[in-house]
């Protein structure tokens, strides 16, 4: 990633960081209330899925400038959703709901470019993620 988007990452979620809670609280509301079929993936207790989900955001944007670091962390976090059932197709609405969630509470500091940039980046995260699932549904078909 270039210096000026990863800057543009950083200084857009930088508010948001301090918001974190209500961040995740939204972005699984949203996700619900938009995608009630993939409420069965998830306990009826998600308070500790919340807190991944937040450390998750923060490991990405704290590496943003280090992307090498993030590799491994979301390969192995590819391969975890695996077991959720998490499937390839579930990975855009993940995106999209959190990119709008962010909008929302961004307000009229949102543009157009940091959608693009937040698509872009997850997009990334995405591909590195997939890379883990693949992997070990490998793995599991090698040994079924």
């Amino acid at each position: 990633m270039d210096k000026a988007l990863v800057e543009r990452l950083e200084g857009s979620f930088r508010p948001l960081a301090a918001r974190g809670p209500e961040l995740v609280d939204r972005f699984y509301a949203h996700l619900f209330a938009e995608n009630p079929a993939v409420r069965p993936m998830f306990p009826a207790d998600i308070s500790g899925q919340k807190k991944k989900l937040l450390a998750s955001i923060l490991l990405v944007i704290q590496n943003l400038r280090a992307p090498e670091k993030l590799g491994e962390p979301l390969r192995e976090m590819g391969a975890r959703h695996l077991n959720y059932g998490t499937q390839p197709e579930h990975y855009p609405i993940v995106r999209d709901t959190l990119i709008g969630v962010m909008k929302d509470m961004s307000g009229p500091a949102w543009n157009d470019q940091l959608t693009a940039d937040w698509t872009a980046a997850l997009d990334l995260v995405v591909s590195v993620m997939l890379e883990g699932h693949r992997s070990a549904l490998a793995s599991i078909e090698f040994l079924s």
